[in-house]
Parts: C-alpha cells; sequence; structure tokens
C-alpha cells in the first residue's frame, strides 16, 4: 500500500504540474489572440516572403527595374517583414505564363502587361494600351481618379488576381524596320512583333503581327524571322540591341501612346497580409509606377543621340500610314467591344474620360507646348 507519508509530496507534485499547465496554457492564449502576434509597437512580428515572377529578362533596364525597385521598397518600408525575391521571364515559369502563375499560386506577384492575356481576358488590353489612346499622363489619371483601376480590379477578380499599375514607358517609338515605309503599301506582307490591340489592327492593314517575347526578338530580326519589331523605346531598345538587326526607326508610337504596365498580385496572399502591409505594397507599387516614367522620360532622349550617331536613320510614319492604321483600329475595337460585356464596360469609362481629358489638354498641354515653340528655338532630331 501507498505509505501515507508520501503523500504530501506527492501533493506538491500535483499542485506544480497543474501550475505550470495552467502557465503554458495561459502564455499560448495570450500569444494566439494578440493580433498577428504583435510586437511591442503594435505591429506584426510575423515575416513574409514572396515570389515576383517577371515577362522581362531579368535586370532588364528600364521594364525590369520596376519589379526590382518595388521589391525594395517593400523591403525598406517593411523593415524586412515583407521580402520579395524577383524572378525574370524562364526562371519560374515562361513570360507569357506569369499571369497565370499568379493566379495558381506558383508566385504571390507577377509584373508584365496586360495585354499579353488577351486570349484569356480579352478586355485586358485597356490596361496596356489603346492605339491612339490616352497617354501616360492620361492614363494614371483614369486608373487613380477615375474608375479606371476598379473596373481593373473587377476584369481580374474571378482569377483571384489583383492588379496595381506598375510603370510607364511614356509615347513609344513605332518600331524598327528593315527597309523604309514610303507608303501604306509597304505595310503588305511585313511581318512584325507587335502585341495587343495594335497587333489586330497591324493584321487588318495587311501586315502580319507575330508574338514573340522580349528576350527572343534580337534573335527573330537577325534571323529574318521577323522584319520589323516594335519594343518600347530608345532607351529599352538600345539595350536589347535592335539597332544592330534594323536600319530605320519609325515615330510615332500610335500604337502605345502611354503602354501601362502591372503588378499583379494572388488576392488570396494580398489579403492575408496585415493591414500596414498591404498599404505597403499598394503604395510602393504607386511609387514603382512613378519612377519608371521618369527614368524612361530621362534615358529616351541621351539614349536616342547615341543610336542616331551609331548610323540608325530616324523616319517618320508617312501620313497615309498613319491614317489606315487609325481607320483600322477603329474597326478592332469596334470588334472587341461588340463580342465582350466587360470590354464594352471598360470601353465606356474609357472614353469618357478620354475625351474630357482630351479637351482640357487642348488648352493646358497642347496650348504650352505651342506656346513654348513660338518663343523658345527649335530643338529637333535630325532625320538621316
Amino acid at each position: 500500500m501507498f505509505e501515507r507519508r508520501y503523500l504530501p509530496v506527492l501533493v506538491v507534485i500535483l499542485v506544480a504540474l497543474l501550475v505550470t499547465v495552467v502557465s503554458l496554457w495561459a502564455v499560448d492564449r495570450a500569444n494566439t489572440q494578440s493580433p498577428l502576434n504583435s510586437s511591442s509597437d503594435g505591429l506584426s512580428s510575423v515575416s513574409y516572403q514572396w515570389k515576383l515572377v517577371t515577362t522581362w529578362p531579368k535586370n532588364l533596364p528600364g521594364l525590369g527595374a520596376a519589379p526590382e525597385n518595388f521589391a525594395r521598397y517593400v523591403n525598406k518600408m517593411s523593415a524586412g517583414r515583407l521580402t520579395i525575391r524577383v524572378y525574370g521571364a524562364g526562371e519560374i515559369v515562361p513570360a507569357f505564363e506569369v499571369f497565370d502563375a499568379v493566379s495558381q499560386g506558383v508566385a504571390e506577384m507577377g509584373h508584365g502587361a496586360a495585354y499579353y492575356w488577351k486570349g484569356k481576358i480579352p478586355a485586358a488590353v485597356f490596361y496596356t494600351a489603346v492605339p491612339f489612346g490616352m497617354t501616360a499622363q492620361e492614363m494614371n489619371g483614369w486608373l487613380h481618379y477615375g474608375d479606371g483601376l476598379a473596373l481593373w480590379r473587377e476584369l481580374y477578380a474571378p482569377f483571384g488576381v489583383t492588379p496595381f499599375a506598375g510603370g510607364s514607358t511614356g509615347v513609344q517609338m513605332a518600331g524598327w524596320f528593315n527597309r523604309e515605309l514610303r507608303s501604306a503599301a509597304d505595310l503588305k506582307g511585313l511581318k512584325m512583333r507587335i502585341p495587343g490591340l495594335a497587333g489586330e489592327v497591324f493584321d487588318a492593314a495587311g501586315g502580319t503581327a507575330v508574338r514573340i517575347a522580349g528576350g527572343e526578338i534580337y534573335t527573330s530580326m537577325q534571323t529574318g524571322v521577323i522584319d520589323a519589331v516594335e519594343w518600347v523605346g530608345p532607351y529599352n531598345d538600345r539595350t536589347l540591341g535592335l539597332n544592330e538587326v534594323a536600319e530605320y526607326y519609325y515615330y510615332p508610337g500610335w500604337h502605345e501612346p502611354g503602354a501601362m504596365l502591372e503588378f499583379t498580385v494572388n488576392t488570396q496572399a494580398f489579403e492575408a497580409l496585415p493591414e500596414d502591409l498591404q498599404a505597403i505594397v499598394e503604395y510602393a507599387a504607386r511609387a514603382a509606377n512613378q519612377n519608371m516614367l521618369d527614368e524612361f522620360t530621362a534615358r529616351n532622349n541621351e539614349s536616342l543621340r547615341t543610336l542616331l550617331a551609331g548610323g540608325s536613320k530616324l523616319r517618320v510614319l508617312p501620313d497615309d500610314v498613319l491614317q489606315l492604321l487609325y481607320d483600322k483600329s477603329i474597326l478592332v475595337l469596334e470588334s472587341l467591344i461588340e463580342s465582350d460585356p466587360m470590354a464594352q464596360k471598360i470601353a465606356d469609362s474609357y472614353e469618357a474620360f478620354a475625351r474630357d481629358v482630351r479637351a482640357y489638354h487642348e488648352i493646358s498641354e497642347r496650348a504650352f507646348l505651342n506656346a513654348r515653340d513660338k518663343v523658345l528655338p527649335p530643338v529637333n532630331f535630325i532625320e538621316q
């Protein structure tokens, strides 16, 4: 039998065990009830690591700088609580599979151009560029102070993806051609790398649009797979060495007057973040968006002068080429709107904003530029 003299000892042991269990339970409850394991300053002490996949080669200047800048902004503003690793095209997924990777949760974020998903989401083209449409400044106004961003998010919601503006190149160049364009007839049979609505317009104008990722453009021009290519503008075109594979450089960029890029975020991953990190993602995207436009504005001038000094020949598109492209743009846009109710909804908002902002820019931007040209000496690139 159990001796009575050991009973006090057993009681002490049981009490000690009970106190220990209760203490551990209390600590665990306190931790789980604290919002996201808050630190003493009220912020979450939980860290998050995200992957960001892009449609661009890793560290490509200009386009590829935006996701790198974004990741750096987020890391710094969050004090390392949200770190984002950027992967270039092909490192995790091919360039044209970025949207699907974000939608399926393969990566939490992506950076690319919405018109690359035209086959899956026809109305997405409005969020890169509309031929003869809005400039970068006008697009930013529509997105952030019109209905643009809300409609964009409505468009992507069925795919579990939340978009943010991800940078703009400003007005692009019309592209590089291996022969001169003297009239609209020269477009017939011309094979050109040109995506989005502009590709459909180019087809309708008698050419052949080819869809090629950025990393394949140089070789495709060099080997004659294509006769012409639009990429971005002097800064990025020079980086890819397009002046080495084509002689004639045409303007203006009728097809992408304010090409907008995008950050895409997996909605479930975004909503899992605490509110302060969600805000950091949002405003880091806004900063990266503006920074890209600033950089292209600063770099294009110098890059074009370098290209011309190296022998590239600058040419303006003939008037009849521009008129044909505009006429076909109207038909292509009408066809898209008729075939897709969401495209109609977005187009109504886009066109209303574009009409109003164009009217105001007649007495602001254009009026000022005209006035400045009257009083200052001309500054032009010399066509060679």
